[in-house]
């Protein structure tokens, strides 16, 4: 930890020529991240004969991750959304060369006073929930209704035709499925056989898909405001049915189908995104995807089991992962293909 708070501070005195005596303090991993190694810290330094201080957020590449991601995309997203409205912190600096910590990192404002919940609590929430769930789903609906271009982002991301969206993610997670499995899966490769046999209708415009809103990737604080949305490290463009898939997954939401993320009852949730999004939602198309967000968590719970297994990645977090989360989709989506089966039997 003392080498990466030298090293940095050294980062920060050169991104801030006005600044001297730069140091950093109070360093500290913040464990449970998937794709990032993320610290929270303080910098010091003095401006003008003047003593300031700010807290930070540094996310560093990992020396292996349970998902490639692209750190440009993550910094993006935040500058983007910024200044929209839709709460994320500010972005500050992005690093490609790995002459300061030895990889690449970006950095953000530290969102001071609150909490991110664990996805996999059965009560997650508590007394809070009926206040943060309105504005869960909300935002969700206004990240949906930003226009990509307005905001910046169409110009740094590829815009797949609408009516192969949903191509192109299959093709991404199976074959993330393919390469990364050590055992045979008979129920995601079932699940991916159906949804290419059954593709679903386009969606009424491209948006930004955040790619991991979900329980525990959002900060509240006592009042139960939420104050910061964080992950978009699989942000990209794509069909907004798909991150509202993601965020209904039971799995968020300890197995509850009826109450997605342990916020809101479902078709409140619902309501509240589409009125926010200004988008009606597909019911066939929603019903697609929601089988296609628990063949995706497959996926990435098959590859943090690789990483564990190789010894790429020792982090806990992954065996935890590769167990529990791979267990729990797996029930759920054959229980939804039984269904399904039993439904065209009829």
């Amino acid at each position: 930890m003392e080498d990466i708070a030298t090293k940095f501070a050294a980062y920060l005195a050169h991104k801030m020529p006005g600044a001297a005596n730069v140091t950093v303090s109070d360093l500290s991993r913040i464990h449970g991240g998937a794709s990032r190694e993320t610290y929270r810290l303080t910098a010091s330094w003095e401006e003008e004969g003047r003593p300031c201080s700010r807290p930070l957020i540094l996310r560093r590449d990992p020396v292996a991750s349970l998902i490639d991601t692209e750190r440009d995309l993550e910094f993006n997203a935040y500058r983007a959304f910024h200044p929209t409205g839709v709460p994320v912190p500010e972005p500050l600096y992005l690093e490609t060369d790995a002459k300061w910590l030895d990889r690449s990192f970006f950095v953000m404002e530290q969102i001071e006073g609150c909490q991110a919940a664990s996805p996999f609590s059965p009560d997650p929430y508590g007394d809070l929930a009926p206040k943060l769930g309105p504005q869960f789903f909300s935002i969700l609906g206004q990240i949906a209704a930003q226009d990509p271009e307005k905001i910046g982002l169409a110009a740094t991301m590829e815009a797949p035709a609408p009516d192969k969206c949903w191509e192109r993610e299959l093709d991404y997670w199976e074959g993330e499925i393919d390469k990364d499995t050590l055992i045979a899966q008979p129920i995601a490769k079932g699940a991916v056989r159906w949804l290419r046999r059954n593709p679903p209708p386009p969606p009424e415009r491209l948006t930004v898909v955040h790619g991991d809103y979900r329980t525990g990737n959002f900060l509240f604080n006592d009042q139960g405001e939420i104050k910061s949305i964080l992950d978009w490290e699989m942000c990209h463009l794509g069909d907004p049915l798909e991150d509202l898939a993601w965020a209904c997954d039971p799995l968020w939401a300890f197995e509850n189908e009826d109450k997605p993320g342990g916020l809101l009852p479902r078709e409140e949730a619902l309501k509240l995104w589409e009125e926010a999004s200004g988008i009606t939602i597909d019911r066939k198309a929603f019903a697609w995807w929601e089988i296609f967000a628990m063949v995706k968590g497959l996926a990435i719970w098959i590859s943090a089991g690789k990483e564990y297994q190789a010894g790429a990645n020792t982090d806990p977090v992954m065996a935890f992962s590769s167990w529990y989360c791979t267990d729990v989709h797996n029930r759920l989506l054959a229980k939804r293909m039984k269904a399904i089966a039993e439904g065209e039997a009829a």
